[in-house]
């Protein structure tokens, strides 16, 4: 193709990238586009698997093939390394979750006449995208997108509902926003739709936080093989398979040690993953997981100490990391900057960094190096099927 350029790679927000830096909209690696923009997929190019694709905005990647994909996963954590001058000693393989795997997802539902539309958002809008198929989902999860649809239709208003459905030990846990069921008969009409569809808890929220109305035994999650009650919104990972690779990793990094503290643990996904032979402290600012956690260990016998503590406003000093024999952190997009410098300060000596955002972890990494950290171990995890979203496990030690 005459003036045509190769695609090489796929950039952080999902364009496809030539060697003279032109970003291409829609392509992979190994795809060619001519000077006038127009692309000639290449062998990593496939057709996208479900019929929302280009509208939704749930997948942003569904025209990438496996290699092109977990390649793309793999660059974006390579590339935020190399960004802040760091190699890791080495690479661990790239764990894509597959199709249908999602277990958590926040649906968006409107009522339009005597029907409604239940699905993602458009992208980069606020209109949804009423979905009939969705390859990310677990079953379970998108087996409730047509009952929802008729409980909107039936009882939604003139304002969008959210709804977020998690798939736990028990079954879906749903809660709706927005929606309007004052009075029996749409009090009766709620409960006959978690029964109906077997629901684990259906909850509603009028705009003051979820309120229970079916729950016929409590909703658990299980952390490994220790099950912890799961509170309204709480932080999960988005897939089992996910969620059991970070847990192997950190236990790859931190299983011989003695005792850990797991900062930012939430419900306990790592701390239950250390815990025997390690003493854990477990430290969450969420009340609600910080109590669920607490629970769960307690209820087990296991050597897992909960604190309640925000480790942004109050991180771990350096005295107080120094005497874990390893730390654990799982913290939001945003980083840890302020827990960092104190481990930096510290005479901790190993870390293991699990990160939903490479850019922050990079960031992190960089003042741990520069403090006499080595990045010993590095993996790219996709949990976020088709998505931009990526996330990674790291080991450190000095």
């Amino acid at each position: 193709m005459s003036g045509s350029e190769t695609i090489l790679r796929i950039a952080a927000k999902g364009d496809g990238v030539t060697a003279s830096g032109r970003h291409v909209a829609g392509s992979v690696p190994g795809d060619e586009v001519d000077a006038e923009g127009i692309l000639t997929p290449g062998p990593h190019h496939v057709a996208p698997p479900c019929r929302h694709f280009g509208k939704c905005g749930g997948c942003q990647l569904q025209y990438a093939d496996e290699e092109a994909l977990g390649q793309f996963v793999t660059d974006r954590v390579l590339h935020a390394a190399e960004g802040q001058g760091l190699a890791a000693a080495d690479v661990l393989a790239t764990h894509l979750s597959p199709a249908r795997s999602r277990r958590r997802a926040t649906l968006h539902a409107l009522r339009s006449g005597k029907s409604a539309a239940v699905g993602f958002r458009e992208a980069k809008s606020h209109r949804i995208v009423d979905m009939r198929e969705c390859h990310i989902l677990v079953p379970a999860i998108f087996d409730l997108v047509a009952p929802l649809r008729a409980l909107v239709a039936a009882f939604g208003g003139r304002q969008p509902v959210d709804i977020v459905l998690t798939e736990t030990e028990q079954g879906i846990d749903c809660t709706v926003k927005g929606i309007e069921a004052d009075g029996l008969a749409a009090t009766e009409a709620m409960l006959d739709f978690a029964r109906d569809n077997g629901l684990a808890r259906l909850s509603l929220d009028s705009g003051y936080g979820p309120e229970t109305v079916w729950e016929p035994q409590p909703v658990t999650v299980s952390l490994g093989a220790v099950p912890v009650g799961y509170p309204h919104g709480a932080f999960l990972q988005p897939t089992r398979d996910g969620e059991a690779v970070l847990a192997k990793d950190a236990q790859a990094f931190l299983g011989d040690a003695a005792t850990v503290a797991d900062l930012f643990s939430g419900l306990g996904t790592f701390a239950f993953a250390l815990a025997n032979p390690a003493k854990v402290l477990a430290v969450e600012a969420a009340r609600d997981a910080h109590l669920a956690c607490k629970a769960a260990a307690n209820m087990r016998g296991l050597p897992v100490l909960t604190l309640h503590r925000d480790l942004f406003r109050n991180p771990l000093q350096a005295e107080e990391a120094s005497r874990f024999d390893g730390l654990l952190l799982d913290p939001p997009r945003a980083g840890a900057r302020e827990q960092i410098a104190q481990i930096a300060a510290s005479t901790a000596s190993r870390i293991a960094y699990i990160s939903c955002n490479p850019a922050s972890w990079a960031r992190d990494a960089k003042t741990l190096v520069d403090a006499g950290f080595r990045l010993e171990k590095l993996r790219p995890v996709g949990q976020f099927r088709w998505s931009t979203h990526v996330e990674l496990t790291s080991y450190f030690t000095r």
